[in-house]
């Protein structure tokens, strides 16, 4: 790309401050809603609020295969992805790193994104208010990687 610079003779250090620029100026715009975003993670976390919404959520996700001691996972993901490595750390730990329910989190983390923490980056850079169908379609797309991720665990990565 730097040749294609030169040989169009644009003066690459300006247009490279010109972006980090408009960087700052994006991070400054989303950074409230991030911090924000993230202090409701950790409050969350810390009531043990997150502890009774996965023993409800337990019998659902048996019925989509889904192991319920991942429930932590499926609930942090979508909004943070630095809680759902913790939380991932946190099942390998106590599972030990080779066990079923490890490696699907494993999955779990690789095959989803965090499709809140996203759609509200993007939203508040283009200044948008009404996310429509983003989110409520986010949200299904991260459940139908989790119950894939938990299918195929099995599949590809059996326990000796």
């Amino acid at each position: 790309t730097a040749v294609c610079a030169l040989a169009r003779r644009v003066d690459v250090y300006a247009a490279l401050t010109a972006g980090a620029g408009e960087g700052l100026r994006v991070m400054a715009r989303i950074c409230p809603a991030l911090i924000g975003l993230l202090t409701a993670v950790g409050m969350f976390r810390a009531s043990g609020a997150m502890d009774v919404l996965a023993g409800v959520l337990a019998p659902l996700l048996r019925l989509l295969g889904i192991p319920p001691e991942t429930a932590a996972l499926l609930l942090v993901r979508p909004v943070s992805g630095s809680g759902a490595l913790a939380v991932g750390s946190e099942l390998m730990a106590a599972y030990v790193a080779d066990s079923y329910i490890a490696r699907v989190a494993a999955v779990m983390l690789g095959s989803s994104e965090t499709s809140i923490y996203t759609i509200s980056l993007y939203a508040g850079h283009l200044g948008l208010r009404e996310t429509r169908y983003a989110i409520p379609a986010a949200l299904c797309a991260d459940l139908a990687a989790f119950a894939a991720s938990a299918a195929l665990t099995d599949k590809f990565f059996p326990i000796c």
